[in-house]
């Protein structure tokens, strides 16, 4: 499929829109919306390409809002610039096994991961931390070991994994969510593109609808900065509003693939 109809680039736009606005949010989400909207509403029938597709979307609109948090001064640089490197080994790693499983159980799996991560963002402690905390000799082992793990579940999955960087920068490091959102931008776009490179390589980028959800995407992600200044003021809305993200959608997921 090389060219798409109105039609289905409207709703790749409208999708791109809903992807900028969850990253700008809380930090992942992006390809969990991502990879079901060019399945299930663009109509690309192959689930590889659309991993790789969402990929190279995702990645682009996640730096995109990273420009945003970063004005406000809310990203942790030198945390989250451990992690995205060390996720970039894992995402390589990873992204080269994705494409060797089947794309059905891909998706099961994918699901099952999200469903884990949002339990886990539910817990009372997680609505906390400390914002003014710097990398140092404490942190920086756990941020390294973290960020592998992340970046080979991220490329395995073929998606930005903000769903699963946010949580871990939480956990490496102590920060509070908002700043976790902001630095975790910097992981999803590394992550991404490495995957999008690796699945580029084989062919299974469609450049078209990427480009259409790139440009929904950055309007969309203006109104989600919005929102997540709110939001973090609301102690543990941030955390809710992202868990129940991750349950919807799991769902919708495990539902079409059965």
């Amino acid at each position: 499929m090389l060219t798409l109809t109105a039609t289905q680039a409207a709703w790749a736009a409208a999708s791109g829109s809903a992807v900028g606005f969850a990253l700008a949010l809380v930090g992942g989400g992006g390809s969990i919306l991502a990879v079901p909207a060019l399945l299930y509403l663009v109509g690309i029938t192959d689930t590889h390409l659309a991993i790789g597709t969402s990929a190279l979307a995702v990645a682009v609109n996640a730096f995109a809002n990273l420009a945003m948090h970063a004005r406000r001064q809310a990203v942790k640089w030198r945390c989250a610039g451990v992690y995205a490197v060390s996720g970039v080994f894992g995402a390589a790693l990873g992204s080269s096994l994705g494409k060797l499983v089947d794309g059905r159980h891909l998706l099961l799996l994918f699901a099952a991961a999200m469903i884990a991560v949002g339990i886990a963002m539910l817990r009372p402690k997680a609505a906390g931390g400390d914002p003014d905390i710097q990398l140092n000799a404490r942190i920086l082992p756990k941020l390294v070991i973290l960020g592998l793990i992340t970046g080979l579940v991220s490329g395995f999955f073929g998606i930005g994994g903000g769903f699963l960087v946010v949580p871990g920068l939480m956990l490496g490091s102590g920060m509070p969510m908002l700043n976790a959102v902001a630095a975790s931008l910097v992981s999803v776009g590394s992550f991404g593109l490495t995957t999008a490179a690796n699945y580029a390589w084989s062919g299974q980028v469609h450049w078209i609808a990427a480009a259409w959800f790139i440009g929904g995407g950055l309007a969309g992600g203006m109104i989600g900065l919005r929102m997540a200044s709110y939001a973090a003021s609301r102690k543990g809305l941030l955390n809710r509003i992202f868990s129940g993200l991750i349950f919807a959608v799991a769902a919708y997921v495990v539902w079409r693939a059965l």
